[in-house]
């Protein structure tokens, strides 16, 4: 039995189980223990009393509680929980009369004839019965808001993961015209300079716009296509630098086993070093660093301060890219990311480290170390 047929077995079979469990609890369990033969028409009134429960619990739960209490009515709802005890009460009442149980009771318990006594005017009120009834309707209270508070979370887990979906379809949309929008400003600048380079930058560019079309439709990608792609986007900007620029890429090795991560998440970081970190007349260094080990990936990129490009802290934070990236993270791993921002290293560089959980696992990764100048 899968776990699905089986819960649907539990569903529909528990409850009924559930009453067969108390009718024999309350109803069963003390007059099996009485010496005496008890007529019929006793166990008829049980039943008869077992099925007024579960028609009171039923009728509370799906009628009074939706329909008075959760709508704010509670002066109604206690009403009707008291005139519903009272009618448990009478109707219990009109059933042993109905059935000369008294009579019959008597004459079980005193076969030597001796007279009854007769019931008096309030002889419908039976304290054993009403406190049963009371523990029905608390019971089925207590079920009602449950299953609505249970219904209710549900319902906020599905609108919360809806409400993330669309965010961050919507984030992925904003950050990838922003990428091709300053990559094709690069690609013009250059084709005034080199027409051959220009092409090979329209091809690199092309086998990126494949990845961002095809490989970032699903929620996740192969962190060895996420490098392969962050190595076409420095190899692209490389083309355009002067030789005053050092570009250095540490990179894990292709031999690794891939993790999953969220596609285009390194971009804005590696962006964000070649839009403040270059400079056409003085030289210039940009580092990116991306390291795994112990189920941990960690980025991490420097880049030369400039005074004139020198961005401040708020910067950072305030452009499209950077700005979606912080609230992927947020989204995609919550608890499962560190973030550090240094406007000013020791070595008056900008520095930005990031690290993200993206493996249970434990396992070592060495790196490859490439240099560009």
């Amino acid at each position: 039995m899968t776990s699905s047929a089986f819960r649907h077995f539990a569903h529909r079979f528990s409850r009924p189980l559930l009453w067969v469990m108390f009718g024999s609890a309350l109803l069963l369990a003390q007059p099996l223990t009485w010496s005496v033969q008890l007529p019929p028409q006793f166990w008829v009134r049980q039943f008869l009393l077992l099925l007024l429960w579960v028609a009171l619990f039923y009728f509370n739960a799906q009628v009074a509680v939706p329909r008075l209490l959760f709508r704010g009515r509670t002066s109604w709802f206690i009403a009707v929980l008291a005139a519903s005890l009272v009618a448990v009460l009478l109707l219990n009442s009109l059933i042993e009369n109905l059935l000369h149980l008294p009579e019959l009771m008597h004459k079980a318990f005193h076969p030597d004839g001796s007279p009854s006594r007769r019931r008096s005017s309030a002889g419908w009120f039976d304290m054993g019965t009403l406190l049963i009834s009371m523990l029905v309707l608390g019971i089925s209270t207590s079920v009602a808001v449950v299953r609505k508070w249970q219904n209710d979370a549900q319902i906020r887990r599905e609108l919360e993961q809806q409400q993330t979906t669309a965010e961050l379809s919507f984030l992925k949309a904003q950050i990838n015209p922003h990428f091709f929008f300053n990559t094709l400003n690069n690609i013009y600048a250059l084709t005034v300079v080199n027409g051959e380079l220009a092409r090979q930058a329209i091809h690199t560019l092309s086998r990126m716009m494949r990845y961002v079309l095809y490989e970032t439709q699903a929620s996740t990608t192969l962190l060895s296509q996420e490098v392969s792609f962050v190595q076409d986007y420095i190899s692209l900007m490389q083309l355009r630098l002067t030789d005053k620029v050092t570009v250095t890429f540490e990179r894990p090795t292709p031999l690794l086993r891939d993790v999953p991560v969220a596609p285009m998440l390194l971009l804005p970081f590696i962006e964000n070093a070649f839009k403040h970190g270059v400079s056409a007349t003085l030289p210039s260094q940009i580092y990116i660093g991306l390291h795994q080990q112990h189920g941990t990936l960690t980025l991490e990129v420097r880049n030369t301060v400039f005074p004139d490009k020198r961005p401040a802290v708020e910067e950072v934070g305030s452009g499209i890219g950077l700005t979606n990236t912080r609230r992927r993270l947020d989204l995609l791993y919550p608890q499962r990311y560190q973030l550090s921002v240094e406007e000013a290293t020791a070595s008056k560089e900008f520095r930005v480290l990031l690290s993200l959980e993206v493996t249970k696992k434990d396992y070592t990764i060495p790196d490859a170390t490439e240099t560009y100048a």
